[in-house]
């Protein structure tokens, strides 16, 4: 977690689960697999486990302590929709966006079947909330190109791909409701190239069919050698964000008192290990927390 992120697409990244399992060819050189496996074994950090998938319940009421208005990449070391996560806690991270609805949350994923699956069920709480962006990873034809299929039957307002690592030309795409468009090259030690030509493939197809488009990175070993400028400039488009304002210091210190006490959360001594919460459903309609 980070209230300040370098990610150029973001303003901060809250983790409320940790670690992953690869399922594509985009996950190979996976950068938080990499990151989590130098602080295994070190007593008292967040990565003491590795990258063994969990939840992390004392990190949900993250967001609601932040009083500035933030973009907020959801699980930046992890997935939401990975096996290892239940609906229940899923359901419970969405509901906290839901109430820290200040910030624009991205959420990403490579399991797109189950986001879309959820979104017109259990969630479907959140699935009309435009300060929610849900998007997918398409790094290949193979994996990449059905999970656009799958997010464009989620019925949310604003989704979007994040085409990185891109790794092969993927071709003719398909934009129809998708609105927002990043690119970038994989990076790191072993880091797989990216044609330039790709690249321009994918922008001049957001131009036709106006799609924001955003361009990250060139990657590789040194990404910051490489930088970001194509063809001479810096491509930096988003979606428009829905700006509301922040709730006092009190109603946020009562909400997150309220989000502990629902899942059991008392305080956290060692971040690096799971701890035990309830099940129950959160109450978020009741008791004024959507007071108008």
């Amino acid at each position: 977690m980070s209230a300040n992120s370098t990610i150029e697409w973001t303003d901060a990244t809250w983790n409320p689960v940790r670690g992953c399992v690869k399922v594509s060819p985009g996950c190979k050189n996976c950068y938080a697999n990499t990151l989590a496996e130098r602080f295994e074994g070190v007593e008292g950090h967040a990565y003491e486990l590795g990258f063994e998938p969990r939840m992390v319940p004392h990190m949900l009421a993250v967001p609601l302590g932040w009083a500035k208005q933030k973009t907020i990449f959801v699980n930046s070391m992890s997935d939401l929709f990975q096996a290892a996560v239940t609906d229940d806690y899923i359901e419970h991270c969405v509901r906290v966006m839901q109430l820290a609805n200040w910030h624009t949350y991205q959420v990403l994923t490579k399991r797109a079947t189950r986001l879309r699956d959820l979104l017109q069920t259990r969630l479907s709480c959140a699935a009309s909330l435009p300060h929610i962006w849900w998007g997918v990873s398409v790094e290949d034809r193979k994996y990449g190109l059905p999970r656009i299929d799958a997010l464009r039957d989620a019925p949310v307002p604003v989704r979007f791909l994040s085409v990185e690592p891109l790794i092969e030309d993927i071709g003719e795409l398909d934009l129809r409701g998708i609105h927002w468009v990043i690119v970038g090259g994989e990076s790191g030690p072993g880091a797989r190239p990216m044609d330039p030509a790709w690249v321009r493939k994918i922008r001049a197809q957001c131009n036709e069919q106006a799609v924001p488009f955003f361009f990250k990175q060139w990657g590789g070993v040194q990404k910051s050698k490489a930088g970001r400028i194509l063809d001479g400039r810096t491509y930096d488009d988003m979606p428009p964000r829905e700006m509301r304002p922040v709730a006092s210091q009190e109603t946020r210190a009562w909400m997150i008192q309220q989000v502990k006490a629902r899942v059991g959360i008392q305080s956290e001594s060692s971040p690096g290990r799971s701890r035990s919460y309830s099940l129950d459903v959160f109450d978020y309609e009741g008791h004024g927390l959507f007071g108008a």
